[in-house]
């Protein structure tokens, strides 16, 4: 078992599915490229009691003769199979044989059907069959283990998780897969012999966040920004098309996400679900629920809810790295060489302190663990000022159940972030302007997290807390 790096909770979860005495039906759902069937491959030692994947763009019959030579290979029967129903009688039979693969954990018999939504083409008997075969006979087996994995979200959704025929609730176990943490990706660096400095590790986040297929793509014996120019801008890079084929590899009606995700780019604190319908031209009703549903089910956007309000007034931010690097930098972007000559211009600068901000809430649970209040219940949000003149504005507030509000600021810098008087007498308004414009009674904490901490001075003073890029690779 397995180079895996990270992904502790999912192989907890794989061996208690191994070990339970029932049938086991686990849906493995995350974005594409985040490493799903390698999970799967690595965690079972690519030893399956049968194993098949759908083809990309197939049609019913390729689906179909694909399913069948892998039904061969594992020993099944050689007959052609001319329907779904018949596919899944072989795979029957075939896992009835009594040589059949078993794992050692618990001596199930793992079946791993990679790419799913897939093989369900149009107006094919997929589905029909897959709920014949699970509820006739398959569930009935305490010692099988069906693993279904997919990264069409709208179909694993749809036809899965909110089944209103022959499959609802029929899936025991949910495992989504999350892109890597900065503590990951470094471990994942070093295994891949990629020297890089933390901070670096943090500018590569703020492109291609946690996601293992971009971080394989870099070059060991190129630096960062020869990289991002070799992926992202060159004509060929293999980053080039990616934004377009991930959202239409996940989402059946990827125009709508794709408007939704613009929308978002344009505000990078978010918008309210009124807001998203006027600038997407979506109208606010059950089709903009569904897509912003799917959307935060692939971690692309998350939704939040600003301190103080009822928590109907959602506010829904766009949190994925890569895309909002495409949409700032590489939409319509034709220099081959653009990081490298724009890498220390002002819109790169400027680009820099909200992707470090995006990086420090992808990573809130190291910075709770930071703050030593792990174990505490704790609300993140965010806050705007409403009636202060100059206005304010506080990108995290983590609203702690032992009466303290951490008032969180986030600087990128390469060395110690430096507090002049100017920006202390600002950070001193922002905490002023929350106190009497929220009316709490809680203690105030201003934090600051930046990569070096914070350099000592006569102004550091106001800054209770700081968390630093040690703490974020927690």
């Amino acid at each position: 078992m397995s180079n895996l790096i990270g992904r502790r909770d999912a192989q907890f979860e794989l061996g208690r599915l191994c070990e339970t005495p029932r049938a086991e039906f686990a849906v493995v759902s995350g974005r594409r490229r985040v490493g799903k069937t390698y999970l799967i491959r690595e965690y079972f030692g690519h030893e399956f009691a049968f194993y098949a994947t759908g083809v990309a763009g197939g049609n019913t019959r390729s689906q179909r003769i694909s399913f069948g030579k892998s039904l061969r290979e594992y020993g099944g029967d050689t007959t052609p199979v001319r329907d779904w129903f018949e596919a899944f009688d072989q795979l029957e039979h075939l896992l009835s044989r009594p040589d059949v693969r078993r794992e050692p954990i618990g001596g199930k018999r793992v079946v791993f059907i990679d790419e799913m939504p897939w093989l369900d083409t149009p107006r094919s008997d997929f589905k029909m069959a897959l709920e014949l075969f699970w509820n006739r006979w398959g569930s009935a087996q305490s010692d099988l283990l069906l693993i279904a994995c997919g990264s069409a979200t709208s179909w694993v959704i749809k036809n899965l998780f909110k089944n209103r025929g022959g499959l609802h609730n029929r899936v025991t176990a949910r495992i989504h897969l999350e892109p890597f943490s900065l503590g990951e990706c470094e471990e994942y660096y070093r295994s891949n012999g990629l020297e890089f400095t933390r901070s670096q590790m943090i500018e590569s986040y703020m492109i291609f966040g946690g996601i293992p297929y971009y971080l394989d793509l870099l070059h060991r014996r190129l630096g960062l920004v020869q990289n991002v120019d070799r992926l992202c801008f060159s004509r060929y890079g293999a980053l080039r098309g990616e934004f377009d084929e991930l959202y239409h590899s996940l989402f059946k009606h990827a125009e709508r996400h794709v408007s939704v995700v613009r929308a978002l780019a344009e505000r990078g604190s978010g918008l309210t679900r009124d807001k998203i319908s006027r600038r997407s031209g979506i109208s606010n009703g059950g089709t903009l629920t569904k897509t912003l549903e799917e959307l935060e089910a692939c971690g692309f956007v998350r939704r939040y809810h600003e301190y103080g309000k009822r928590k109907n007034e959602a506010t829904y931010q766009l949190i994925d790295p890569f895309t909002l690097f495409y949409l700032k930098f590489m939409d319509g972007e034709t220099s081959e060489n653009f990081w490298s000559d724009n890498y220390q211009s002002g819109s790169v600068n400027a680009w820099e302190g909200h992707a470090f901000e995006l990086v420090c809430l992808l990573h809130e649970c190291q910075l709770r663990a930071a703050l030593g209040v792990l174990g505490v219940s704790c609300d993140e949000s965010a806050w705007h000022s409403k009636e202060s003149d100059p206005g304010a504005q506080i990108d995290l507030v983590v609203d702690r159940a032992d009466r303290v509000v951490n008032l969180c600021e986030m600087k990128f810098a390469q060395e110690p972030y430096v507090i002049d008087k100017a920006y202390e007498q600002k950070l001193r308004h922002k905490v002023a302007c929350f106190a009497r414009e929220t009316k709490t009674k809680k203690a105030l904490h201003l934090t600051l997290v930046a990569p070096y901490g914070v350099r000592h001075n006569s102004y550091k003073g106001c800054v209770q807390a700081e968390v630093s890029a040690d703490d974020l690779f927690a």
